[in-house]
């Protein structure tokens, strides 16, 4: 679901040069027009979580893509996104909590041992498992909700994130890979917690496995040197990171020679604009990737 704008919206826009004493008609409007993006905000929250608690994967996927889509015209203006962080402080509405608990969790073995459940009332109940494209948009669905409200981060750190997206990068495909390292970046920023848990799992371990594959698909391999690239310049800034160890890890798993350059290029033009930075970033993640074959 989109958030529309009200059609009265750009006639009183337009009339600039209107009396005083319309000024309370205007103050009347823009009122209701808060209250109607209020109403639209918990309704596409409402639907679209209600489809990802579904026990069928299409059903999960709808509600996931109906999420993003409305995550999307959510950051579009600053009160959109302030009214989606008022949402989530009601438990109803939180997004992060059911994705960990439906599209993101693990199915446990269903198979059937015993056909008691036929002779009761209570049918079997069984949920079908998640698809990768499920799993991706879920990824993706989650890197929203924290980029735009930091308190998702605590969410995501008390549903034991970092494991559970630890375990969908060794385990999953490349879709699901890509979107996993771009989730990991999302619930660490300024998240001491998460970071912790990342150290804990070994994740600079885990990365440069796949860095180091060259078996691996190119694009994933540069997206995880994007990933580093992101993660020390982040931690760069910060006097004590909970990662203390991050740059011995590095020279550890990928070389001297590439932790060396993944220090000195993390630093990649803060003073550019995004895109601009958004190139750069590319750039210094192929050289990074050069640098791991040599090694």
């Amino acid at each position: 679901m989109y958030l529309k704008k009200p059609f009265w919206s750009d006639g009183l826009n337009s009339s600039e040069s209107e009396d005083e004493s319309q000024s309370p008609v205007k103050e009347l409007v823009k009122s209701l027009d808060k209250q109607r993006l209020y109403r639209e905000v918990t309704l596409a929250l409402r639907t679209g979580l209600g489809d990802a608690r579904a026990e069928f994967s299409f059903l999960r996927v709808r509600g996931l893509r109906s999420i993003l889509k409305f995550l999307q015209s959510v950051a579009e203006s600053d009160f959109t996104i302030t009214l989606f962080c008022h949402s989530q402080s009601i438990p109803d509405l939180q997004v992060v909590p059911v994705l960990f608990e439906h599209p993101l969790k693990e199915i446990e073995d269903q198979t059937v041992t015993s056909l008691n459940h036929i002779f009761t009332v209570e049918p079997m109940k069984i949920t079908s498992p998640s698809t990768d494209a499920e799993v991706a948009i879920a990824l993706r669905v989650l890197e929203g909700c924290c980029l735009l409200h930091r308190e998702s981060t605590v969410l995501a750190h008390q549903h034991k994130a970092i494991p559970v997206l630890m375990n969908i990068l060794s385990t999953r495909g490349v879709l699901e890979q890509g979107a996993c390292l771009d989730a990991l970046i999302s619930i660490m920023l300024d998240s001491s917690a998460n970071q912790m848990d990342f150290e804990a799992c070994n994740g600079i371990e885990e990365v440069a496995v796949l860095i180091r594959d060259k078996q691996a698909e190119e694009s994933l391999r540069l997206k995880c040197g994007e990933f580093l690239l992101l993660l020390i310049g982040h931690l760069n800034g910060r006097e004590t990171p909970p990662m203390a160890t991050i740059h011995k890890d590095l020279r550890q798993f990928l070389g001297e020679k590439s932790a060396s350059l993944i220090w000195a290029a993390s630093q990649f033009g803060s003073t550019l604009d995004p895109e601009q930075r958004l190139t750069a970033l590319h750039i210094q993640a192929r050289r990074v990737l050069e640098s791991v074959d040599h090694y």
